[in-house]
C-alpha cells in the first residue's frame, strides 16, 4: 500500500510533549506504522506550532520510506 500525505490525519498520529529545561521535545508517532520522529523547540513556542513542525517531519519521513 502506498501512503500519501492525505493518509496522515491528526487522528492517525500520536503526539507527546516533554519539557526539557527551556525547551520542549515533541514526538510524533504514526499510529499505523509506529514510525516516530521528534523535534525540539523553545518552551515559549505554541503547542500548535511545535505539533505542526513534528507532523511535517513525520510526513517527510514516511514519504522517504525509511
Amino acid at each position: 500500500m502506498t501512503r500519501t500525505d492525505d493518509d496522515i490525519t491528526p487522528g492517525g498520529v500520536y503526539f507527546e510533549f516533554t519539557p526539557v529545561g527551556g525547551a520542549v521535545k515533541v514526538a510524533a508517532i504514526d499510529a499505523a506504522t509506529g514510525i516516530e520522529v521528534s523535534v525540539v523547540g523553545p518552551a515559549r513556542a505554541s503547542q500548535a506550532d511545535l505539533q505542526q513542525l513534528a507532523l511535517q517531519k513525520l510526513k517527510a519521513r514516511l514519504k522517504a520510506g525509511r
